[in-house]
């Protein structure tokens, strides 16, 4: 595959600016984690509620090790991408056995997620009724750092699987023994110099296969809920690091296509690229976040859905800040504006969010935000332009646990409330109320309106005359978080969707098709994350 190819070339590249003498030093003498490139922060810094439940394993500095880090985590729901590598993931050194405690330049992982749900006239498909689908999920990381520098790679190995689904399985719970990453990378990390915190500051170049996530997560995510994994295969330039008070990264990659049982391969028709600005100077106030996104798409007659059959362009400036005012509250707000052209349509749409929130000073941590998100819609399905905005590879549950909404078309006010009474448990409690920006656009993933390439959208999720209203419900989400031991985790959640005027009418409005039923759903769910390392 190309990817394979990518990752020969690095190795050449590698071998060609490798000293031999050096590695043997770094062998014996690696250089502490505080001061490696890829360590990450987000390992050793504290978690806020709402990231509990995705913090094992839990790996604790020594405590006379004080980081100097600029990097700070946002506050606001689900906003802070994954590490680099995967918080699963640790050093040979660190698992607990005696013989490999000199082992720190080898990184492994193994992972292990299952999760039961009970779904109950679930409006993403025509047929009403019950459904109690098992997930199950396994990673395996394997990666090198260090002792070959600059040359590194990582391969990230993922089986998932789907059982007793009555519905057709799509890529989105099926993808069996893949890869999600493997890729070499060339890491220099004293490129650039040191910081006024005397860090260094790398250059990093990664080429092949990288699942990954940055900003807020909501144009490019792994997407950990869901059973499988985005992927991409391309470069990714880093210049500086996450510890730094500044980093640009810029990349240019195919998406993968998760092809369920076949070995995955990319999208040769489209290409999604961007650089990304952080400032982080004033992190204890503020962090900025400039960037650029864009998609470039060539039609390919062969293509699943319509839009896979046109030549697409979008082009995405976006701008995001987050941090606190004093001890008051926390905020987190961002803004996009996207142009270009879709097939003979021109490109007009935007969308923003904004989430303020406050963490009281109390031993059970009590936390109340309040969030608005907004996304335009196509305003007319008759005109010679198209006003609904792309998400482009950003992950889906945050803006709707049951996965009914994106963000694209809505608009949405929630409240939110958390509670940790002890280090162990934390319960979530999420209001949410859903209408269409556009009552002439859809409803993103109801009535077999989007099944993930694998059956025709019918068309049942939109009504272009817009006489089905723009009130699509609200929803209550609640969900109770206790971690076993420090390697296992348990999650307990249940949602309930009120349905509003337009889910009932787009129902009533297919009755030889859709199961007639109210619109209200019920969704239970129990998950049990193990990190084996």
């Amino acid at each position: 595959m190309r990817f394979f190819c990518f990752f020969l070339h690095v190795i050449v590249l590698s071998i060609f600016f490798t000293n031999p003498a050096k590695s043997q030093l770094i062998e014996s003498n690696v250089t502490p984690v505080i001061q490696t490139g890829t360590s990450n922060p987000k390992k050793i810094a504290g978690n806020t509620p709402s990231d509990l439940s995705r913090k094992l394993p839990s790996i604790v500095p020594e405590a006379s090790k004080q980081s100097t880090s600029y990097h700070r985590r946002a506050d606001s729901y689900a906003a802070n991408p994954e590490s680099d590598p995967p918080r699963y993931v640790r050093r040979l050194s660190d698992i607990g056995v005696n013989a490999f405690k000199d082992i720190t330049w080898l990184d492994v992982g193994l992972e292990w997620r299952t999760r039961y749900e009970h779904r109950h006239n679930d409006i993403r498909y025509v047929e009403g009724g019950n459904n109690d689908p098992f997930f199950l999920r396994s990673r395996a990381w394997l990666g090198i750092r260090d002792i070959l520098d600059p040359f590194r790679f990582a391969v990230e190995f993922q089986d998932s699987r789907v059982y007793n689904n009555r519905h057709v399985i799509t890529d989105q719970e099926r993808n069996e023994y893949d890869l999600i990453n493997a890729y070499g990378e060339l890491h220099f990390k004293n490129a650039l110099g040191v910081d006024d915190r005397n860090q260094n500051r790398p250059i990093r170049l990664r080429v092949g296969r990288m699942a990954y996530e940055t900003t807020d997560r909501r144009f490019i995510a792994r997407n950990e809920w869901r059973n499988t994994t985005n992927s991409f295969e391309g470069f990714r330039l880093n210049l500086g690091r996450e510890a730094n008070d500044w980093e640009l990264e810029m990349f240019g990659m195919q998406p993968v296509r998760r092809l369920q049982t076949k070995f995955d391969e990319a999208n040769d028709h489209l290409w999604v690229f961007g650089a990304i600005g952080h400032w982080r100077k004033w992190s204890d106030i503020i962090t900025v976040q400039p960037y650029y996104l864009g998609q470039k798409q060539t039609a390919d007659p062969n293509g699943f859905s319509a839009t896979n059959k046109l030549d697409r362009e979008i082009h995405m400036p976006g701008f995001r800040a987050y941090g606190k005012v004093g001890n008051l509250l926390d905020f987190d707000a961002s803004f996009n504006y996207q142009l270009g052209y879709s097939g003979t349509r021109r490109q007009d749409a935007y969308g923003y969010n904004v989430e303020v929130g406050k963490t009281f000073d109390y031993s059970w941590k009590p936390r109340v935000m309040g969030f608005y998100g907004y996304a335009t819609g196509d305003r007319n399905p008759n005109d010679n332009v198209d006003n609904r905005f792309d998400r482009f590879f950003g992950f889906a549950r945050p803006w709707s646990a049951d996965h009914y909404v994106i963000y694209e078309n809505l608009k949405t006010p929630k409240i939110r409330f958390d509670l940790q009474p002890t280090q162990k448990l934390g319960f979530e409690a999420t209001y949410a109320w859903f209408w269409l920006a556009s009552s002439t656009d859809r409803m993103f993933d109801i009535l077999n309106g989007n099944i993930s390439n694998t059956l025709p959208d019918p068309g049942f999720n939109r009504d272009k005359t817009g006489q089905s209203g723009d009130y699509a419900g609200s929803a209550f989400e609640g969900r109770i978080r206790y971690q076993v031991t420090p390697r296992i985790n348990t999650i307990l959640g249940y949602t309930h969707f009120f349905a509003g005027d337009f889910v009932k009418n787009r129902i009533a409005a297919q009755p030889t098709h859709v199961d007639q039923r109210s619109g209200n759903t019920d969704f239970l769910y129990f998950e049990v994350l193990i990190s084996l390392l």
